[in-house]
C-alpha cells in the first residue's frame, strides 16, 4: 500500500513532534520538582519521541528527493533508513532510561515529594497527546478508506512508517500516562514507591514493545518487500486482461519507498502477437496500472515462452 503523497504525513509528524517537545519539558519539571520515576520516565519517553518525529522528517524530506543518475529509482527507501534509526533511539534512549530508573526507584525507594504537580502535567499531556493521536487517527482512517480495506490492515501493511510510527508512539504515550498516574497515585496511596518504580519499568516495557515492531517494519521494507497479496493479484488480472497476453508467468513487485512501486513481469504473449502488438501492451500495461492504483510509478514487462 502506497500514498499518493506526503504531504499529510509531514503535517502528522509536525503535529506530533511540537506536542511531544512541550510535553517533555512539562514532565521533566514535574519529575524534578516530585522526584517520580514514573515521571522521569515519562518525560525520557516524550524526549524519545520528539526525537523521533524529528528524525521522521528528515526521512520523508530526504526520501521524497527525485531520481537521478546515482539512484535512478530515486530516495524513498531512505525514509526507513531514518525511520529504522529512530526506532533504535526508542529502544536505547526511552526504554533504557525508563527502566534503569525504575529499578533504581524500587531498589532506593526515595519519596516522591509533591504529587500535585505530577497530576497536573499528566491530565495536560494527556489531552494534547489525545490531539496529535486524532490527527493521525483521521489520516489513518481516510487512508483504509481509499484503499477499501481496514485501519488494522492498513496499519499493519502500509510502507508509509511516519503516520504508522506516529500512531503507535500516541497510543503508547496516553497508556504511558495512565501508567505513570495509576503508579504515582499508588505510590502517594501506599506510601510504598515500589510502585512508582514498577510504573517506569512498565512505561519501559511497552516502549521496548512500540521500538520493536516500527524496527521488524522498518527491516522488511528495507530489505524489498512486495505489495500486500490482495493488490498483487489485482495487478495480476490487469495484466492478464491485456489483449495481447495469454497469461502472466511470473510477477515481481517491490516497494521502492512510500510513494513508490515497481511492478516486473514475465508475460506470455498469443502466439500472433507482433512486436508492434507487444509494445502497445506494454505501454498499455504501464497506463493502466499507474492510473488505477496510486504509487506505482515503473512497470516492466519481459516477453517470456510458454512453459512446458
Amino acid at each position: 500500500m502506497a500514498e499518493p503523497n506526503n504531504t499529510e504525513s509531514v503535517g502528522t509528524v509536525i503535529v506530533a513532534g511540537l506536542a511531544n517537545l512541550a510535553i517533555a519539558v512539562a514532565k521533566a519539571v514535574a519529575g524534578l520538582i516530585s522526584g517520580s520515576a514514573a515521571m522521569l520516565s515519562e518525560a525520557a519517553h516524550s524526549v524519545a519521541d520528539t526525537t523521533t518525529e524529528v528524525l521522521l522528517y528528515t526521512a520523508l524530506r530526504r526520501g521524497g528527493r527525485p531520481a537521478d543518475s546515482v539512484h535512478p529509482f530515486g530516495y524513498g527507501k531512505e525514509n526507513w533508513v531514518w525511520a529504522f534509526i529512530a526506532a533504535l533511539f526508542t529502544f536505547v534512549a526511552g526504554a533504557g532510561f525508563s527502566i534503569t530508573h525504575g529499578v533504581h526507584t524500587i531498589r532506593t525507594g526515595e519519596h516522591s515529594g509533591d504529587y500535585l504537580v505530577s497530576y497536573v502535567v499528566l491530565a495536560v499531556s494527556f489531552a494534547i497527546e489525545s490531539v496529535s493521536l486524532a490527527r493521525a487517527v483521521r489520516q489513518v482512517r481516510g487512508s483504509a478508506r481509499r484503499w477499501d480495506t481496514t485501519p488494522r490492515r492498513f496499519l499493519r501493511l502500509t510502507p508509509d512508517t511516519a503516520v504508522k510510527a506516529v500512531f503507535l508512539e500516541d497510543s503508547a504515550a496516553l497508556i504511558g500516562l495512565l501508567l505513570a498516574a495509576t503508579g504515582v497515585g499508588l505510590a502517594q496511596y501506599t506510601g510504598d514507591e515500589l510502585w512508582d518504580g514498577l510504573a517506569s519499568i512498565a512505561i519501559g516495557l511497552l516502549l521496548l514493545v512500540v521500538a520493536a515492531i516500527l524496527a521488524r517494519s522498518n527491516v522488511s521494507l528495507l530489505v524489498g518487500r512486495a505489495v500486500p497479496q490482495r493488490l498483487r493479484g489485482l495487478l495480476e488480472a490487469d495484466l492478464a486482461s491485456l489483449p495481447a497476453v495469454d497469461r502472466v508467468d511470473t510477477l515481481l513487485t517491490m516497494q521502492l519507498g512510500p510513494n513508490d512501486v515497481l511492478v516486473a513481469a514475465k508475460v506470455d504473449f498469443a502466439d500472433d502477437a507482433t512486436g508492434a502488438d507487444i509494445e502497445a501492451a506494454a505501454d498499455e500495461a504501464e497506463r493502466r496500472l499507474v492510473e488505477r492504483y496510486p504509487g506505482i510509478r515503473y512497470v516492466f514487462l519481459d516477453p517470456t515462452r510458454r512453459r512446458g
